[in-house]
């Protein structure tokens, strides 16, 4: 296990499964979750931070990443399973917070919305980064609306078939998918096609950036070699489930107060349609709590790694409203 200050790590069984954790500090809790490919580690910075400011910081390994189990059916990946994770996790180690601090990124920014449409009752105040709430669309599959905009070479579409991909990023090796993942800063769409992922000739060596080690890379690699990447591929594998699913929240808006952070060089920030959802009041119909939107300058998807000393800052000053 990597050690990271004082960082204490235990297992929790939650809905049904074997649970990871990471945690530090005292105090009110904060769930921070993490997107894909990542895991816990993923806010290393933030961990610390928050727990030396007060709080009691808390990021587990989602369903199928790290050190939490995998369950083998590739629909045990709905927003329903992994928001049931979460909340059991809350209750069992946090018995006594009726409300907790959620911050997401990516997936894990999905995974928050979900939880506040879900459980609002359990939610203080959210911290979102990179991925923008999702109306949902009674019209159309979220697959097919992808596939129409940006092809079958889109990467969301390309994770779709079983083994597929698996295969291509085993060919790749752990530690290369791994660097190519976290190094993108194309703003826009990733494309992985057959044969020229990531647009690399895969000899070609990638140069990290200062806030990446090759030892943190490295961390991450030795999980997912053991893994795999299939649990975190199920989440886009259950995208038009997750919309099945959830008909029920059908134009249902996120009642707690929000912040949401994105980078201007994220794909998702210049994903189509994004800018105008936000910036023309489309997100704010949806998440009427919605305080603040901070775009940063220069800053592509892995925001809280790029610049966690203005995450941290940026998380703090928001929740420190809510005592």
């Amino acid at each position: 296990m990597m050690e990271v200050d004082g960082i204490e790590h235990r297992t929790v069984q939650v809905n049904g499964i074997n649970m990871h954790i990471a945690q530090k500090g005292q105090g009110p809790l904060i769930l921070f979750i993490h997107g894909f490919p990542e895991l816990w580690y993923s806010w290393r910075h933030q961990i610390t931070a928050l727990a030396s400011l007060g709080y009691r910081a808390v990021a587990p390994d989602l369903r199928g990443f790290g050190d939490t189990d995998a369950p083998d059916s590739p629909t045990s990946y709905t927003c329903l399973h992994v928001v049931g994770d979460l909340i059991a996790l809350l209750d069992a180690i946090a018995p006594d917070q009726d409300k907790v601090f959620v911050v997401g990124h990516d997936w894990g920014a999905l995974i928050a919305w979900y939880i506040c449409l879900f459980r609002p009752d359990r939610v203080k105040a959210l911290v979102n980064m990179s991925v923008v709430f999702p109306p949902r669309n009674p019209q159309r599959k979220t697959l097919e609306s992808l596939k129409a905009v940006y092809g079958d070479d889109y990467y969301i579409c390309r994770f779709q078939e079983p083994g597929v991909i698996e295969a291509e990023f085993a060919k790749l090796g752990t530690a290369r998918v791994m660097k190519e993942f976290l190094t993108y800063r194309n703003p826009g769409p990733l494309f992985l096609p057959k044969d020229k992922m990531f647009g690399h000739p895969p000899d070609a060596p990638i140069v990290l950036p200062s806030w990446l080690s090759e030892d943190e890379v490295n961390y991450y690699a030795s999980k997912f070699e053991k893994t795999g990447f299939t649990g975190g591929i199920n989440y886009y594998r259950n995208l038009d489930l997750n919309s099945e699913l959830t008909a029920a929240w059908t134009g249902a808006q996120v009642k707690v107060p929000v912040k949401f952070i994105v980078g201007d060089q994220d794909l998702t920030y210049n994903s189509v349609g994004t800018k105008d959802f936000i910036h023309k009041g489309g997100f704010k119909k949806y998440v009427p709590l919605l305080e603040e939107v901070v775009v940063m300058e220069g800053v592509a998807h892995f925001i809280n790694q790029e610049r966690p000393d203005e995450i941290n800052k940026h998380i703090h000053d928001f929740i420190a409203k809510f005592h």
